[in-house]
């Protein structure tokens, strides 16, 4: 039984994720220098159930693709998502406050390189840094934790051990 939970909260975060990119999509904020995917918000999860790495890889992998990305930004950019939610995880019995930082950083880090490199969109390595980390923040900080504090209180229905 505890497969099945694992597989079905997997599945359900993946399929969480694209809607919530491709809403994203349609309002031009999911790629670009500037993003704000409201999927991003889900990288929380990790504190709730470990099922939420693969869901969140998987996710991230299938929104890219879907929404016609490059194949190095479907590689690169999926995996700023799992070292983000990874990330997460590892911070789940401590210090929680920090665990949309994680997320933060990896995909500051990676996806600057991925506009600049694959796309070669124009502007400096710094200015995607900075582009992107913004977007992360809201994302990850803000949403993340609004979400954090929502799900919280119906963790033990939602997420049971």
């Amino acid at each position: 039984m505890k497969k099945v939970t694992f597989i079905v909260h997997a599945a359900v975060i993946a399929a969480l994720y694209v809607v919530l990119t491709l809403i994203a999509n349609a309002l031009g904020l999911a790629n670009y220098a500037i993003q704000v995917r409201f999927s991003e918000a889900l990288t929380i999860l990790p504190l709730f159930t470990p099922a939420a790495i693969p869901g969140l890889f998987i996710g991230c992998i299938l929104s890219n693709f879907i929404t016609g990305c490059l194949l190095w930004d479907i590689f690169w950019g999926s995996i700023a998502t799992l070292l983000g939610a990874l990330g997460t995880y590892a911070l789940r019995n401590h210090k929680k406050w920090m665990a949309p930082l994680p997320p933060i950083l990896a995909n500051t880090i990676i996806v600057p390189f991925v506009l600049s490199y694959v796309y070669q969109f124009e502007g400096s390595i710094p200015y995607f840094c900075v582009t992107v980390g913004i977007g992360e923040i809201i994302s990850c900080g803000i949403l993340g934790s609004l979400l954090y504090n929502t799900l919280k209180k119906y963790q033990k229905y939602l997420f049971p051990r």
